[in-house]
């Protein structure tokens, strides 16, 4: 009796010790939410988010993209946001919100899955830990992950695909696989940045199978891949030219209209790693980590299959990012979670080697705050930008100065915040730079910058608000109208001098 009481008692110490590793990643990932969700809600501001928040709304009151507005991106993240918007109305601190717990999920998958299978079983914990840190702790995860764009969804639904991915290989059953399609084919209809993944995944799964039909599973991975560009199908057959402009066209030829020093940017942008610590650092040990991963005894092949799918994902979703025109660096945030995988490799082999393997909290501790520190400058960098508080004092003045009936030309953010009408072509204020005649823009949805011009002179706008000092100076707003009031680095103009 006694024997079987100490068993149970050890078979309970066992399973408390076993679960304490998942609680202490629980316990972090949510107390990193909350920062983030800290940071969502007061600082975190994107000028292109605009137009994925109207575009919401707009769906939300019954518009379609791309058919009633333009829209040049796949409509998943549009509709994603338009669902939360009709529940919680036209409210940008409630997408911040939903968009910081789908990034604090993504950091979740991430260190799960190296708690569930890094090779060495010592390591696990701190590992885990170090994938969670290099995800939640990188600057552009930070200040671009938690906002209306893509980026948050992409991340979850991506890290989400990878991780059934490496469990499809392993089981009979086609739900994983079919699973790993449908998440990997959402990231892509969310953003097509994240395109190159699904190929990988299936390319990976195909070679790696270890059970069951490798054939059905791709039938059943293509089949889940389907579904989540059924909206973009449907309306590709109510107007195949508009869709074509919006999804390929604008993409090739005219993203980098008037914008004379493109070229000259992109190639700062592909090298401003080299002046990113943060960068620098999960860049160099992932390296290693796919160099130990190469050479290491005593691993299994799946689990070292599972790194370079890790890597393979990266490697090929950079190409993407590094090749639209313009880049932007914030863009590469989409590969940090697959980057973090054989960088918490090269961490576990350089902490191993050159301080004790039994002892890693030391090594983990320098990491994190090494990590710490380049966010910390990242923030304190971006302390003069503009939020959403600028932009709702924007709105307020806007409300103040505008006629309930009278027209106004503004951002996509204070056409969402004030839930005024928006003249036709103004949906997406980057098409106004696009110099086409009025009957190849108006099935489009774009009101081309002659035509603007035009209108702004002549007084069609009772208000403007503006945030380009060159834009402004071009158009002599400052002498077209009466009233000028500036609210940060935007300027509101009304009373036009007739």
């Amino acid at each position: 009796m006694s024997t079987s009481v100490h068993l149970g008692a050890h078979a309970q110490q066992e399973t408390a010790s076993g679960r304490r590793p998942f609680l202490i990643l629980l316990g972090t990932v949510a107390i990193l939410f909350g920062v983030i969700l800290a940071y969502a809600e007061t600082r975190s501001f994107s000028w292109a988010e605009g137009f994925q928040l109207l575009a919401a709304r707009l769906i939300q009151s019954g518009q379609r993209p791309y058919l009633d507005f333009c829209f040049p991106q796949t409509p998943l993240n549009a509709y994603w946001n338009a669902f939360w918007v009709s529940i919680f109305g036209a409210s940008w601190r409630a997408i911040h919100a939903v968009a910081a717990l789908l990034v604090a999920g993504s950091v979740f998958l991430t260190a799960d899955f190296v708690l569930k299978r890094f090779p060495d079983k010592r390591w696990r914990l701190v590992g885990s830990l170090a994938a969670e840190f290099f995800v939640a702790l990188d600057s552009s995860v930070v200040l671009f992950g938690p906002i209306g764009q893509a980026y948050a969804i992409c991340l979850f639904l991506s890290v989400a695909a990878f991780r059934m991915t490496v469990v499809a290989v392993e089981r009979d059953t086609l739900w994983f696989a079919a699973a790993a399609g449908l998440l990997a084919s959402a990231a892509a209809a969310s953003s097509l940045l994240t395109a190159p993944a699904v190929p990988v995944f299936l390319l990976w799964m195909l070679f790696y199978n270890r059970a069951g039909n490798r054939w059905t599973k791709l039938a059943a991975f293509v089949a889940g891949a389907v579904p989540p560009f059924f909206p973009v199908l449907w309306l590709f057959l109510k107007a195949p030219g508009v869709v074509w402009f919006n999804l390929v066209q604008y993409h090739l030829f005219f993203r980098r209209v008037r914008w004379e020093g493109a070229t000259k940017h992109d190639i700062d942008v592909l090298l401003s790693w080299i002046d990113s610590s943060q960068a620098m650092l999960l860049g160099l040990l992932a390296i290693g980590g796919l160099l130990f991963t190469a050479t290491a005894s005593g691993w299994e092949r799946a689990r070292r299959a599972e790194i370079y799918l890790s890597a393979g994902v990266a490697i090929m979703m950079s190409f993407e990012i590094g090749t639209a025109h313009p880049t932007f660096t914030w863009y590469f945030l989409l590969i940090v979670p697959f980057v973090a995988i054989p960088a918490t490799v090269g961490f576990y082999a350089a902490g191993s080697r050159l301080y004790r393997p039994d002892r890693p909290i030391w090594p983990a501790a320098v990491l994190i705050v090494l990590l710490s520190l380049g966010l910390g400058k990242a923030l304190h960098d971006d302390t003069e930008s503009l939020t959403w508080g600028d932009m709702e004092a924007i709105a307020k003045k806007v409300q103040e100065v505008t006629p309930p009936d009278g027209t106004l030309w503004s951002s996509e953010h204070i056409y969402f915040l004030t839930h005024r009408p928006v003249p036709d072509g103004m949906e997406f204020q980057a098409g106004t730079k696009l110099d086409l005649t009025m009957a190849q823009a108006a099935p489009l949805h774009i009101l081309p910058r002659p035509e603007l011009d035009r209108r702004v002179k002549s007084g069609a706008y009772n208000t403007i608000s503006n945030c380009d000092d060159d834009r402004i100076d071009e158009l002599g707003l400052t002498k077209l109208y009466a009233h000028k009031q500036e609210i940060g680095s935007c300027s509101v103009f009304w009373g036009f001098k007739k």
